[in-house]
């Protein structure tokens, strides 16, 4: 047996170190370089509001939800903030909410100030994506709320012909942020827009069925102007007016009684975003019926319900009228 004297042998093992190392270095070097490829690459191929492909938009009320969803399908990332059965007039928003907005591409809102919180939160969110008021490509109505306040009316889509006009103002939206679905988007949109004509002379059809002296509306908040004149049904008197905030004080609800006596309505209509106790007590003090059914007027009904849309919310009320004021209901079949 040869000997190799302890010298060499720490020359040796000092060798066989440095070549460790370097080795050990090349390939960490190495990995280094290909994960800043990757990560370039994947850098590249993503933002901020698309990481899984689809711009994210969203929607306030339930009813622009409903309708961006019919438009957008698939190509889109929706999220509708408020949700079913949520008043839009008094909804607080939330630290959820405002991460929502800041990390959308498009925000879709009503507007004429029906989601005061929502839109004040939006304005201060410091958002970068394009804000659209879906609600306000119909012209609004104006009421006086007294003392000289007029104000626009933000119920707007009680008119189905103004439900239309907001379809086209989302499909543009959409449109402008994801290009190359135009196609789907004009497509969708066009459907809807068809079976809401055919609702549109539905409702009208609908009530034409009430007899004449009994085609008026007595409604807990101030949300049907469209509706009646649209459809020929006025609006004969209202609780509080067009924002759930109010508080009726006792001699407004004395006028309504009065006047729903002169006006000899078969029945009067709580909403179901509204807690229905003082329409029923005005119902009980002038004498008439409070309709069995509750109108949806701010929200769409919960999934499942028979008002979980837009289009079944408008022929829920429509049949809820027309059967509490004695017309004759047919439930609305679309022909495709």
């Amino acid at each position: 047996m040869k000997l190799i004297p302890k010298a060499e042998t720490t020359i040796a093992n000092q060798r066989k170190s440095k070549v460790f190392f370097a080795l050990a270095f090349d390939k960490l070097f190495v990995g280094v370089l290909l994960g800043f490829a990757l990560f370039g690459c994947s850098g590249s191929n993503s933002s901020r509001a698309t990481i899984d492909g689809k711009p994210q938009v969203v929607a306030t009320s339930t009813i622009i939800t409903d309708l961006t969803e019919e438009v957008g399908g698939d190509e889109i990332q929706l999220t509708g903030i408020l949700q079913p059965g949520t008043d839009p007039h008094v909804y607080e928003p939330t630290p959820k909410d405002s991460r929502v907005l800041e990390e959308a591409d498009l925000i879709l809102y009503n507007g004429y100030n029906l989601e005061p919180g929502l839109i004040k939160l939006m304005n201060a969110s410091g958002t970068k994506a394009r804000k659209i008021a879906v609600g306000e490509a119909a012209k609004p109505l104006q009421l006086d709320k007294g003392k000289g306040e007029v104000v626009p009316d933000p119920h707007v889509w009680g008119d189905v012909k103004n439900a239309i006009a907001m379809v086209n103002t989302i499909r543009d939206a959409l449109i402008e942020l994801s290009p190359e679905d135009k196609e789907e988007f004009t497509q969708r949109a066009q459907q809807l827009t068809t079976e809401l004509k055919q609702l549109d002379s539905w409702v009208t059809q609908q009530i034409q069925t009430i007899p004449p002296q009994r085609r008026k509306l007595v409604t807990t908040h101030d949300a049907f102007q469209y509706y009646g004149r649209a459809y020929g049904i006025p609006i004969a008197g209202t609780l509080i007016g067009i924002s759930t905030e109010e508080q009726p004080s006792a001699q407004t609800v004395q006028r309504l009684v009065e006047s729903i006596k002169k006006i000899a309505v078969p029945a009067i209509f709580a909403e179901t975003t509204i807690n229905p106790a003082l329409i029923k007590t005005v119902a009980e003090e002038a004498g008439v019926k409070l309709a069995p059914r509750q109108l949806y007027s701010d929200s769409i009904g919960v999934p499942g319900s028979e008002a979980d849309s837009y289009i079944k919310m408008i022929e829920s009320n429509t049949r809820t009228i027309v059967e509490a004021l004695g017309g004759k209901y047919t439930p609305f079949q679309a022909s495709k």
